[in-house]
């Protein structure tokens, strides 16, 4: 078994399903939080959810600094881990990311039974759970032991007492061998790991370059996770990318020809989610993905209409876009799940948001406005060319109903008269047969 094959194996979802574990959340109220801690404790409560725990107690404590031993205080971590013993928790889990020797101690509180994992941990252990691809498999993989390597001193302790035995926030693809790693190894693996992603990033590259010499226009999707990018690009192309309403049910890049009305082809590309607090190990993993709306030509920002949160989770997005250059590429944002609005908040939305779009991709509302939007952000770069295309040419001609926007076609003795507007990509092509 290789190593990427093993990250997942160790939590088949059906695994999680039948044992689900019960777990603790813990909240910090510090001064500077961008998002109230409530909804923060609601959204990591779903994601305890999507990797196979049931949240039976939460807590939270006011600090105006996190306690560099245990993050919240000594009294607090004290009553969290009778809140844990009486509410016959497996697990307790941290809102904010843990430093090493705060899990440690934290665990020394715990009953030996009880382990601490944090946000980070969480949110990589429901990437184990979703990927499927090579490529994810690996991407996991690499943000995995890079979330290991400073951790491994605590680890082997913790590793020892076999706190860390399966379940949420241990599929970590190593198991008990673990106990026999140090750093010389783990660095290896992430060497390992980076090359065999940078052969699959070539190999990816040269598909990309693929769609994009053929100037095809490419359409990506971004957004929050769980907003419905989807369940969109299913109602934009008819095709059957993995919906659920589970956080992070896409993790790998889904690419989707579509035709617009005028009958010119674009590609659309479902990508990964975003969240608040993504973990930096994530984004640099999923570079190669997220690459993928880097080489777009327009991007969808896909926002979920019906969340009290979707402000936040704008931000949220738009801080991921700038980390990975895209914050320049046209784009239109997408208000999605307005069927679950009612009509005065919806009336509000469009006049706080006069340049975005409306859809429900459930119900199909506003998604003809949508393709409308999309046609006009394909056709902005286009010139206006008059061509007569011969008969032998019959190839161009194609091309020109792919690819184009056919304003007229009309056939004559000296070949097809074709009145269109043509993308950068192919004026030249078009060039020799126009007419003065």
């Amino acid at each position: 078994m290789t190593e990427y094959q093993s990250v997942i194996q160790r939590g088949p979802a059906t695994q999680a399903e039948e044992s689900r574990e019960r777990a603790v959340i813990v909240g910090v109220d510090r001064p500077g939080l961008e998002w109230p801690l409530e909804s923060s404790l609601a959204e990591l409560e779903r994601l305890a959810d999507t990797a196979g725990a049931d949240v039976v107690a939460s807590t939270m404590q006011r600090l105006d600094a996190p306690n560099p031993r245990t993050f919240v205080g000594s009294g607090k971590a004290e009553e969290i881990a009778e809140l844990a013993r009486s509410s016959e928790a497996d697990l307790v889990i941290f809102d904010d990311e843990l430093t090493p020797s705060q899990q440690a101690n934290l665990e020394k509180v715990m009953d030996k039974s009880v382990k601490v994992i944090d946000r980070t941990a969480l949110i990589l252990d429901i990437f184990a759970l979703h990927a499927t691809s090579k490529e994810g498999r690996l991407q996991v993989r690499l943000a995995q032991n890079q979330y290991l390597y400073p951790r491994l001193r605590g680890m082997w302790a913790h590793l020892a007492s076999n706190r860390m035995g399966g379940g949420v926030g241990s599929r970590f693809g190593e198991g008990e061998s673990q106990l026999e790693v140090d750093r010389r190894m783990v660095r290896k693996r992430i060497t390992s790991i980076r090359r065999e992603l940078a052969r699959l990033a070539d190999v990816r590259s040269l598909q990309r370059e693929s769609r994009y010499g053929s100037g095809m226009f490419k359409v990506a999707l971004a957004g929050y996770t769980n907003a419905g990018k989807s369940s969109l690009i299913n109602r934009l192309t008819g095709a059957d990318v993995l919906s659920y309403d589970k956080l992070f049910a896409t993790l790998d890049s889904t690419t989707r020809k579509f035709e617009l009305p005028e009958g010119r082809e674009v590609t659309v590309t479902d990508t990964v989610g975003f969240i608040q607090k993504l973990p930096t190990t994530l984004v640099e993993a999923f570079k190669s993905t997220l690459d993928e709306i880097t080489g777009a030509d327009l991007v969808l920002h896909v926002v979920d209409a019906s969340s009290q949160e979707f402000e936040g989770q704008i931000d949220a997005v738009c801080e991921v876009l700038q980390q990975i250059g895209a914050q320049s590429i046209a784009t239109i944002e997408v208000f999605n799940k307005c069927d679950l609005l009612d009509e005065e908040t919806l009336a509000g939305l469009r006049k706080r948001f006069p340049g975005a779009q409306f859809v429900s991709a459930r119900t199909g509302y506003g998604i003809d406005a949508l393709v409308d939007a999309i046609a006009a952000a394909a056709s902005s770069a286009d010139a206006k060319m008059d061509v007569v295309v011969p008969y032998q040419r019959g190839d161009l001609v194609s091309v020109a109903h792919e690819r184009c926007h056919i304003i007229s076609e009309e056939h004559q003795a000296d070949g097809t008269h074709l009145q269109m507007l043509v993308g950068p990509a192919y004026a030249s092509m078009f060039k020799p047969y126009a007419v003065s």
